[in-house]
């Protein structure tokens, strides 16, 4: 069977899973400049590497940025975002002084909140509709 792009396989099973992650500094303020992104992107991608993840695709502008995150099903993704948010933070603001204003009293980077979506496969419906059509044993 010729190797499908994408496909990782673990122990016990074979898998294809991307999320989108979008993290939104606190009170929207924009901090970051072309260097921070920069910057931002490697920690991002040592704290994936740490989970046995990939990360896809890095972008951003001053007040957020957008991951595509290529992750095996052991992750749980609420953990992961966790870990790069608190790990970017801290080494945000031990590298880059100058963000240590945008901190406030707050002593944090990233709002509490974040967006998280699956990405890849066929649409939905289409999913759904392979599904139904299985021949079920009478």
């Amino acid at each position: 069977m010729a190797e499908l792009p994408d496909v990782r396989t673990g122990r016990h099973c074979t898998f294809v899973l991307h999320a989108h992650l979008v993290f939104v500094t606190k009170y929207r303020h924009k901090v970051f400049a072309d260097r921070h992104l920069a910057r931002l992107e490697e920690v991002m991608q040592a704290v994936c590497a740490d989970f046995e993840c990939e990360l896809t695709e890095f972008n951003g502008d001053g007040e957020h940025v957008h991951l595509l995150v290529n992750f095996p099903p052991k992750v749980t993704l609420s953990k992961l975002v966790n870990s790069l948010k608190g790990v970017s933070s801290r080494r945000m603001r031990q590298e880059f002084p100058d963000l240590a204003g945008h901190y406030y009293q707050a002593n944090k980077l990233w709002s509490a909140s974040y967006f998280a979506g699956t990405v890849g496969g066929p649409p939905l419906t289409a999913l759904q509709q392979y599904i139904e059509q299985q021949n079920r044993p009478g």
